[in-house]
């Protein structure tokens, strides 16, 4: 057994709870912006730290004269926007409880959240969100109040609220202390039903303080600011807006990725907060963009000299040629993808699934420092980040201050400290197997090196058998696979069967840009990219490249590429976009067993079935 323990570095205080972390915001710098609010003409419009203060204990107000008591649970369904933190912040002044759901949320899984948890109330963005609460509202008696954001529900709340004293919400914002309940978060469910997960007061509070000093650099900074884009609904964003709160990050929001470049230009970030898939499709658009001008070469080449002169810097020496042509491609490349996020951003703090050596060398080369992190619901986000004075590309970093971390004998990662939750909502079995003493048992594999930064190896339930005996880790081949532009998910199979195979899907966006590029019909179906033989080539190429990091016995020798996308819509995604594999080996059972009837798999090749 392997264990790293970091010292919390912030003495911790049971009886604070997240109320503090704005009160104290607002005692040291009540005239600093917070927010920044998008406006019509595309710019944005400051919300000082009192001005949030006051909404907040305006909103609070209403929500105690429509007669929430401490305690009771409210559900709230919306996009990331403001008012999300908003509403956060005013429940827990009115000392009550938020239940977030999924934006994407389909009505039986709203149902489940408010029914399981008891909320008593209900807080809706959009018409169409008030639709599917709307299917199952019969079924839930306990919903006394409904409320709906586009609606100007809230504005209407806050003025409803003037008769309520500020001693009463004084009174209310301190009854919670630090081991008392501060949201039911929902696991996504990737596999069965999810779980309510109770974060504390604490595990909010002591993480907050704790990572701003272990991040002092990336939050703590004159004029930090992010964009944030990711669901607020997840754990990751959560816990980042309430962390912007502590440290006064100027906050922004843009939940349309579609409209994400242009924001980034006029807010001008100087971090963000992404998964994997957001910085593979920034890099994969701009390669496909530089191929359609004729310059995919000038592109490739930079590329690798980027991945290159990262390399090199991180072992302590750059060769002169290779600064040269380092020089030469940060004016006609880089400083165009640094202008593109804004011109600012110098960190990126990346979660939820594992990034790849070769974007964290090309990112790190374009001045953006990826601090790989690594956690769960289940830890309040982070357990490890990678920090801007201690980072390993390929690692997810170290402990942050107040967690310890050890590998089990069979490799799995446990969590201990200030982060990890207190239990699952009135299910005392799943408490129970899911620790070890007051050490949580992630489910996840991982290694550490000699200085305590840790790798994730793959997910413990998802090690594939095969019938020769073979232990293999999806993760390892999935993910490079994946980076590829033309390819949207890959399900690795092979459990019990002769040899490894993949379920490949196409990328709907990407297609289009990708056949063009390479004077195939640009205006081709999915259905039909999947029998076309430059996609199939394609496809080969990243699987073969991706077999090369393997041994002979683990390699992809077959795949399949599905004509449709695997989606959050389609059941077959969560909404943090991780694949729901069970799901997946059950709904394409045929083509999986397809690929295994008939001939055997000639070695080093992969096969097309």
């Amino acid at each position: 057994m392997i264990q790293f323990d970091a010292p919390a570095v912030v003495p911790a205080d049971p009886e604070a709870n997240a109320t503090d972390l704005l009160v104290d915001r607002v005692a040291a710098t009540p005239d600093s912006v917070l927010f920044s609010l998008p406006t019509a003409d595309g710019g944005w419009s400051p919300v000082t730290t009192r001005e949030f203060y006051d909404q907040v204990i305006a909103l609070a107000k209403g929500l105690v004269a429509a007669g929430i008591e401490p305690g009771d649970k409210i559900g709230l369904m919306c996009k990331t926007r403001y008012e999300w933190t908003l509403i956060d912040f005013a429940t827990w002044f009115a000392g009550a409880v938020l239940v977030p759901i999924y934006e994407t949320s389909s009505p039986a899984q709203v149902k489940w959240n408010l029914a399981d948890s008891g909320a008593i109330a209900v807080i809706l963005e959009t018409p169409d969100h008030f639709a599917r609460f709307d299917e199952v509202h019969p079924e839930l008696p306990a919903i006394r109040n409904t409320w709906q954001i586009d609606l100007g529900d809230l504005d209407k709340l806050a003025s409803s609220g003037t008769g309520v004293s500020d001693d009463e919400i004084e009174r209310r914002r301190n009854l919670a202390v630090g081991s008392d309940i501060a949201t039911l978060i929902y696991t996504s469910g990737s596999t069965g039903r999810p779980k309510g997960c109770v974060l504390t007061h604490s595990n909010f509070v002591e993480l907050c303080r704790n990572s701003a000093v272990a991040l002092k650099e990336v939050v703590s900074e004159p004029g930090a600011s992010t964009l944030l884009f990711i669901t607020t609904a997840h754990i990751f964003a959560r816990f980042i807006a309430v962390l912007a709160v502590h440290a006064g990050v100027r906050v922004g929001h843009q939940p349309d990725t579609k409209q994400l470049l242009p924001s980034l230009g006029s807010f001008k970030p100087t971090f963000l907060l992404a998964v994997p898939r957001v910085f593979e499709k920034v890099y994969n658009v701009s390669e496909q963009k530089a191929e359609g001008g004729g310059k995919g070469k000038i592109f490739r080449a930079a590329a690798d000299t980027a991945v290159a002169y990262s390399t090199a810097k991180e072992a302590g020496k750059v060769p002169f040629g290779l600064k040269v042509k380092f020089t030469l491609f940060d004016r006609l490349v880089y400083g165009k993808l640094r202008h593109a996020m804004g011109g600012n951003v110098k960190y990126a703090v990346s979660g939820s699934a594992p990034l790849g050596p070769r974007l964290g060398h090309f990112y790190h080369a374009l001045g953006i420092t990826i601090l790989e992190g690594y956690g769960l619901t289940e830890t309040t986000a982070p357990a490890t980040v990678n920090l801007a004075t201690k980072s390993k590309i390929g690692s997810v970093g170290p402990a942050l201050p107040g967690v310890s971390v050890r590998i089990a004998d069979d490799g799995e990662i446990e969590v201990k400290g200030i982060n990890v939750f207190k239990e699952y909502w009135k299910n005392p079995e799943a408490t129970a197997d899911t620790f070890d003493g007051d050490w949580f048992k992630t489910g996840d594999l991982g290694s550490f090196d000699s200085d305590g930064f840790l790798s994730i190896t793959g997910r413990k339930k998802e090690i594939i058998v095969t019938a020769g005996g073979k232990n293999v880790a999806p993760a390892a081949l999935e993910d490079p696979i994946r980076a590829n532009p033309l390819i949207g998910q890959v399900v690795v199979v092979g459990d019990k069967k002769p040899f490894i195979s993949a379920l490949i899907t196409l990328d709907p966006e990407m297609l289009p840009v990708w056949l063009n590029n390479n004077h195939e019909d640009a205006g081709m179906s999915v259905e039909e990219a999947t029998t076309n033989a430059a996609v199939l080539a394609e496809v080969q190429r990243a699987i073969d490249a991706a077999n090369e990091n393997v041994s002979r016995a683990e390699s992809i020798r077959k795949f399949t590429i599905l004509p449709s996308e695997l989606t959050e819509a389609s059941g077959h995604l969560t909404p943090k976009l991780s694949i729901k594999r069970n799901v997946i080996l059950e709904d394409f059972s045929g083509q999986i067993e397809a690929m295994y009837s008939g001939a055997p798999a000639t070695e080093g090749h992969s096969i097309v079935h």
